[in-house]
């Protein structure tokens, strides 16, 4: 059995694998909530940049990227949500969330799930 860091068992959903059983079942009630017309445009794994690649001393450093778990337009609310799953909230996480509120915090509500 391969060793796992923080516990997490991937787990598959509708054909797609998730990193954990968490984020799988929230998966399921994001579908449950876009079918009833509480959320629409569902979208997983969304990709933002946080910092553009750039060369220092000749060698190229490569970009940063925080992928969020769901993002989705709220209906009664009227904003996009991005959410991250989380058991556990590493430090690189930590930076992450800070980088990516302080370039869309305005365009986003952001929820970590427990």
């Amino acid at each position: 059995m391969a060793y796992r860091k923080y516990g997490n068992r991937k787990t598959v959903i509708d054909g797609i694998k998730f990193d954990s059983k968490a984020e799988a079942e929230r998966y399921k009630e994001l579908k449950i909530l876009e079918k009833a017309g509480l959320i629409k445009k569902l979208i997983l794994q969304p990709e933002f940049l946080l910092q553009d690649k750039f060369k220092y001393n000749g060698k190229t450093e490569r970009a940063v990227k925080y992928i969020a778990d769901f993002k989705y337009f709220d209906v009664a609310k009227g904003v996009y949500v991005v959410e991250d799953v989380k058991g556990v909230e590493t430090e690189a996480f930590k930076i992450k969330r800070k980088l990516f509120l302080k370039l869309y915090g305005d365009n986003y509500d952001f929820e970590i799930v427990r």
